[in-house]
């Protein structure tokens, strides 16, 4: 099984999805990035899905879930990088990924997690 690599930038941890993910490859990213984001104490998360050409439900609930499990955890979670098609799909398959922010590119996601953190909570 392929893991998928998770990578440290201050205190943001950054997922770069390349490859087909598998039900375990995607069970074990979640472990890993739960382990991670407690570890680290990461205070955002941000999966890169340029290199995702197709989605479906498990891909969607998969962002989902990523995301919660980061926000129990403290840790905000911004998905970069989605393709036209994909967004469309995620829309067309009644994906709206509640509590996952979105950003162009990954250094609009960084801006994002920024300005969420420096924001008054």
């Amino acid at each position: 099984m392929e893991r998928v690599p998770i990578l440290k930038l201050g205190d943001i941890l950054i997922i770069s999805i390349q490859v087909d993910l598998e039900d375990q490859s995607v069970l074990a990213l979640q472990e890993d990035l739960a382990d991670k984001v407690v570890s680290t104490g990461a205070r955002g998360v941000i999966i890169d899905i340029t290199a995702v050409e197709i989605v479906d439900s498990f891909i969607g609930r998969m962002l989902a879930t990523i995301a919660a499990t980061s926000r129990m955890l403290d840790a905000e979670t911004v998905v970069v990088g989605m393709r036209p098609a994909v967004a469309i799909t995620l829309v067309e398959l009644g994906l709206s990924l509640g509590g996952v922010r979105t950003a162009l590119n990954l250094e609009k996601g960084v801006a994002l997690l920024d300005h969420t953190r420096s924001a008054p909570r």
